[in-house]
């Protein structure tokens, strides 16, 4: 097969691929969050039975700017992705992303993601950085259009709807294969932002790289994140939301749920599978396989609700 022709059909597969691998709706439940794949969410018939307040989105790993074979047109799957947002029978309040909104941190590449974002019927829009949103010289680009909110420092907080959200950044440090940092100063301000939630608040905590290790020799990890998470432990309902590593991987300890986020851009290999992390082409019919959806049901006594991770092979 020509190269012309393969870069054609892998744009038609990551077209049909999108919806599996578009976000994350979290649904506040009990005051639980559960992470719902997206395509469910917008599905009508699961709109009309899915119990729960459709908070907000996770959205993570656009990198506007990508071209390579992985994924020629991230602009295209950005669109239906927020095409399925804006579908959803019930809006989210809220929308968050977690990083790595560009590839390489050029204005063009920040300016056309800002003119996407724009389109979300959602205009709550909440961000931290990923290393690639923060690769120019000056580290501003990121900071310019997105930094407001934290007053540049990259870390803020704020409520909504009785949930209390803190947003991290982990990547100013970032050196390849090296874990995330999120450095003393971040952890006092944190430790005096909690200090005051009672313990039964709902607490989000969102940042770009792991908060906990998943890979440590691919840097799939945040190295201080021991301390942030003492700070957690006493909480009755805590959410930790990351992306960085384009795959769904959880993990429950205690009260708090750890998710990393599929990438709305291209997949990653699993930890340890190859040399390391990398943009992964596959072909286009393989593709289906390495994108995955999360199905739902509801399990009525008690009433919750309950996953499925499934590819969309």
């Amino acid at each position: 097969m020509s190269d012309d022709l393969s870069r054609l059909s892998r744009r038609n597969a990551l077209k049909c691929m999108a919806y599996g691998g578009a976000g994350t709706l979290f649904i506040l439940a009990g005051g639980v969050f559960t992470p719902v794949d997206l395509a469910m969410a917008a599905d009508e018939e699961y709109g009309s039975t899915r119990r729960g307040k459709p908070l907000f989105v996770q959205i993570s790993d656009t990198h506007i700017g990508f071209n390579k074979d992985a994924n020629p047109d991230v602009s295209g799957t950005l669109t239906q992705s927020i095409s399925l947002v804006n579908a959803m029978p019930a809006q989210p309040a809220l929308i968050i992303h977690t990083g790595d909104i560009t590839h390489l941190s050029k204005p063009a590449e920040f300016d056309l993601a800002q003119q996407m974002f724009s389109r979300l019927r959602t205009t709550e829009l909440h961000t931290v950085p990923g290393e690639h949103d923060t690769t120019d010289p000056t580290v501003t680009e990121y900071f310019s259009r997105f930094g407001k909110a934290s007053d540049n420092k990259g870390y803020y907080s704020f409520d909504h709807a009785g949930v209390h959200f803190v947003a991290l950044i982990n990547v100013l440090q970032f050196k390849a294969g090296g874990l995330g940092t999120l450095g003393s100063e971040q952890l006092a301000w944190v430790a005096a932002d909690l200090k005051a939630r009672s313990a039964s608040t709902p607490i989000v905590v969102f940042a770009h790289m792991p908060l906990w290790t998943i890979y440590e020799p691919w840097g799939w990890g945040t190295g201080d994140a021991d301390e942030l998470i003492s700070q957690l432990r006493r909480f009755g309902s805590v959410t930790v939301l990351n992306g960085h590593i384009h795959q769904i991987m959880q993990k429950v300890e205690g009260n708090i749920t750890f998710h990393t986020a599929r990438s709305t851009s291209y997949p990653q290999p699993a930890p340890g599978e190859g040399a390391g992390p990398a943009p992964l082409t596959v072909a286009a019919d393989e593709l289906p396989r390495r994108l995955g959806i999360t199905s739902v049901s509801v399990v009525r006594h008690p009433s919750q609700l309950a996953l499925a991770d499934a590819t969309l092979a």
